[in-house]
């Protein structure tokens, strides 16, 4: 007998898919059943290799050695993933194993994580490829029904590769190159820098604001309020305040008009992200990894997606989902709702997978046994639907201008006509905990030109608003548009990284402390604005980034060389390398730590700093010193704080709770005197108990 070898992403996709095709019998690392072995990688089983596997004098960072430019690429299965990949090596070279399927994620990484294994399994059977976008039974038994041969997705993988190898250069070659220049590990990434740099350009933009005061003058008539435009000094303001006062205003123009705003499309992960992070504060890799975990549970579909629109075959589907969901959802009870699909419908603006969108599982199933994150990102997707397929908004402006003692006056007003798509995303949101800001309408009175009005007037003092912080909706938004100006109209993919990457790639940057988040703000450190202002422009340039996310994806499609992709970035790394071959020495010192001062030193009167294991002088002549692990708090059990040593250097002595005593075997509270400090080591004893 023989059998199809099925390859997943994940032991859970794996264990869905072994379900449907009948692999029904566990084995040790795969399903098996019904001709088939089902098996799964665990993510990247298979990486490139680290520089010292290439030559051991790349295991220490020195200027002299780089660039380092892999030729041939070598590959390396780590420790922790040696298990799971002798499982597949030991199936893909089974005899009685004639076919391979890739079910890896339908993806750029996905078609990277399987061919990496295959390829380091010395593996040459016939490969075919499933494509689905739904872990559903149904789309899982169609794409086994419509399996293509892996080799029409070469161009995918020689992107994917591009995109590997690329970050592996530019990141090992920076980031050594900038560690070892200033002496503190700097971490380094393609699409990471030119990141953190809008940040830290928004940041200065902040810090540079300077605020400015300005006036407006106001007249009203009963309901009716009108404003001037800016003025620039209290005493002009005044001035037309005391000359409206009391006098009469005449209407000089009235413009209305009917506007219409249309629906909004569906979800991408991008726009997902972002307003998940603006209604509830989930952060971008939050989102993703609930997503992840609604589309294994068979309730979503694919949430790594870069497409707005559903393919034109999946107009029936998507009317009876919106049917079903009008039953299911509260907040949709009683609503009038002809579905115009066709409006979601487009095939050229689909590329590897379609707008996200609740599963006929999710029907069925409902929020059962779903946790609240869960709920709140399935209640978003639901009604992110119905209003992408409900009628346009319309509404009516009311422009009026006055003239009231030789100035003029503007009153704005705006009419709510048909609600249709924004009654629904207000029911929506009228469900919320979230703080969600309701829009404000104003209605003016009936209004003709000529007419005239009695008014009181009024001074109101402003003041002009700095920029504000990039929030992780407002950023991954950036993200998306950075370059965008610079590139074709028609260019499939702009901006920074992809919707599957830009969580990671703003998690590595908190992590590394290049950036911090305040509540929903985030905001750049002093080493993440000092990193963004040594590095060259190649480095941080979101255009020339993006730029290069574009021809990734050009790679993907067939129409751009992966070779000469390849040998730019090569030359870019090369230059890089022999631009940056020394800086000057103030500059050495932008990212040594902030040395913390403890008090004054008993010997030399310097300052006492602390340091990792001790609390030293800062006098290279003095030799004062005290060790953290210092034998006397040890026996003691009692960590040697930065506040006892505070006080000892204050007063001489510390007030010292919870000593142990290996007499009694119990603690006590005690004062510690700094005993003496003349020789070469300090010492201290107990004063008294207390």
């Amino acid at each position: 007998m023989s059998f199809q070898l099925v390859i997943a992403e994940k032991p859970s996709v794996a264990r869905s898919i072994a379900t449907v095709i009948g692999a029904d019998e566990k084995q040790n690392g795969y399903w098996q059943g019904g001709g088939y072995l089902v098996s799964w990688c665990i993510g990247h089983l298979v990486s490139f290799a680290e520089a010292g596997q290439y030559d051991e004098k790349y295991c220490k960072w020195r200027y002299e050695d780089l660039p380092i430019l892999p030729q041939p690429w070598q590959f390396i299965v780590p420790d922790e993933r040696k298990q799971q990949f002798e499982v597949l090596r030991t199936l893909l070279n089974r005899p009685d194993v004639d076919s391979v399927t890739a079910a890896t994620d339908a993806g750029r990484e996905g078609e990277l994580i399987f061919r990496f294994v295959y390829q380091m399994a010395g593996c040459t059977k016939p490969v075919k490829r499933l494509w689905i976008s739904s872990m559903e039974d149904a789309a899982i038994r169609e794409g086994f029904a419509n399996l293509r041969p892996d080799s029409d997705y070469d161009a995918l993988y020689q992107s994917a590769l591009c995109r590997a190898k690329a970050d592996w250069l530019v990141g090992i070659n920076a980031t050594r190159l900038f560690s070892v220049l200033y002496h503190k590990t700097l971490t380094v990434g393609r699409v990471q820098t030119p990141t953190l740099k809008m940040l830290v350009d928004r940041d200065a933009k902040i810090l540079r604001f300077q605020k400015e005061k300005y006036y407006t003058v106001g007249i009203q008539s009963g309901s009716l309020k009108a404003d001037s435009g800016r003025i620039a000094d209290a005493e002009t303001a005044n001035s037309l305040k005391e000359k409206c006062t009391g006098t009469t205003t005449v209407c000089t123009s009235v413009k209305r008009e009917k506007k219409t705003e249309q629906p909004p499309k569906l979800y991408d992960l991008t726009t997902l992200q972002r307003e998940a992070n603006r209604l509830f504060g989930f952060t971008a890799k939050q989102t993703l990894d609930y997503a992840q975990q609604l589309y294994e549970k068979k309730l979503l579909t694919y949430p790594r997606t870069d497409s707005q629109y559903l393919t034109e075959d999946m107009g029936q589907t998507a009317q009876h989902l919106v049917s079903d969901l009008l039953e299911l959802l509260p907040f949709a009870q009683g609503l009038d709702l002809t579905p115009e699909v066709g409006r979601i419908l487009n095939s050229k603006k689909v590329s590897d997978h379609h707008a996200i969108l609740p599963t006929a599982e999710f029907v069925k199933q409902s929020f059962t046994g779903l946790a609240e994150s869960e709920c709140k990102l399935m209640n978003l997707v639901c009604s992110k639907l119905l209003c992408a397929v409900a009628a346009p908004h319309e509404y009516e402006t009311v422009t009026a201008v006055f003239s009231c003692a030789g100035n003029e006056f503007t009153a704005k007003g705006k009419t709510v006509l048909v609600p249709c798509w924004k009654e629904i995303d207000q029911r929506f949101r009228s469900t919320l905990k979230a703080d969600t800001e309701e829009e404000v309408l104003n209605t003016l009175p009936e209004l003709a030109e000529g007419q005239s009005f009695s008014v009181t007037a009024n001074v109101s003092e402003h003041f002009t608003s700095p920029p504000k912080a990039y929030t992780e909706d407002t950023l991954l938004s950036a993200m998306e548009r950075a370059g965008a100006e610079d590139m074709p109209e028609n260019a499939e993919r702009k901006g920074l990284g992809t919707p599957a990457t830009r969580a990671a790639i703003l998690e590595k940057l908190v992590q590394m402390g290049f950036v911090q988040r305040k509540g929903k703000q985030l905001i750049p450190t002093k080493d993440g604005i000092n990193l963004a202002v040594v590095l060259s422009e190649s480095l941080t340039s979101p255009a020339l980034t993006a730029e290069w996310e574009t021809r990734l994806t050009e790679i993907a499609k067939g129409n751009a060389d992966a070779d000469e992709f390849m040998a730019e970035i090569e030359t870019q790394v090369r230059q890089l390398v022999k631009t940056y071959s020394c800086i000057s020495a103030d500059k050495q010192n932008l990212f040594q730590s902030e040395r913390v001062i403890i008090g004054k030193c008993p010997r030399c009167g310097e300052n006492v700093y602390e340091g990792k294991k001790n609390f030293y002088c800062g006098n290279r002549g003095c030799q004062f010193v005290m060790w953290k692990n210092d034998r006397f708090f040890e026996q003691r059990k009692k960590a040697f704080t930065p506040k006892i040593a505070a006080a000892l250097l204050k007063n001489g002595k510390a007030k010292v709770k919870g000593l142990y005593s290996e007499k009694t075997g119990k603690t006590y509270d005690a004062t510690v005197l700094l005993a003496d400090t003349g020789g070469k080591y300090v010492n201290y004893r107990v004063e008294r108990k207390e």
